[in-house]
């Protein structure tokens, strides 16, 4: 039995913004646009690994949803309590100086954990955490 992962989704609450730090930023491609009942699906992925896409998607994607349930999932976004992600890199300390030159919001800078890696952290515009590391050099 082979699995891959194929796409894994962040909530958004600005498809621009989000596309502004993703594809302008970050590098990655849109695959997909799409629009259904007044919400967005953006897909994106990075040409190094076209088999694995990011689906930027709105925050609760029911359109039967509570105004309640929306309230309360615009406030775990806004803390950052919804989703993140790890990116792989060749070089953390040019990542974060590159992502912190185009205003990315610093979570962390770059250190060497005792897991094995080199990392750093930011918040993308809907406050999601994304990480990025390196193999730690011996």
């Amino acid at each position: 039995m082979n699995i891959n992962l194929s796409q894994c989704f962040i909530a958004v609450d600005d498809h621009d913004k989000a596309l502004a730090f993703y594809r302008d930023i970050l590098g990655l491609e849109v695959r997909n646009d799409v629009g259904f009942e007044g919400m967005r699906w953006v897909t994106v992925a990075s040409p190094a690994q076209p088999d694995v896409e990011i689906v930027l998607e709105p925050p609760l994607a029911d359109p039967g949803a509570s105004a309640a349930d929306r309230q309360a999932m615009a406030e775990l976004l806004a803390k950052g309590l919804l989703r993140g992600v790890i990116f792989s890199t060749d070089d953390v300390d040019a990542t974060f100086e590159h992502i912190r030159a185009a205003g990315g919001e610093v979570l962390q800078e770059p250190v060497d954990q005792p897991y094995g890696v080199r990392d750093c952290a930011f918040r993308d515009p809907a406050g999601n955490m994304l990480r990025f590391n390196q193999p730690r050099k011996p």
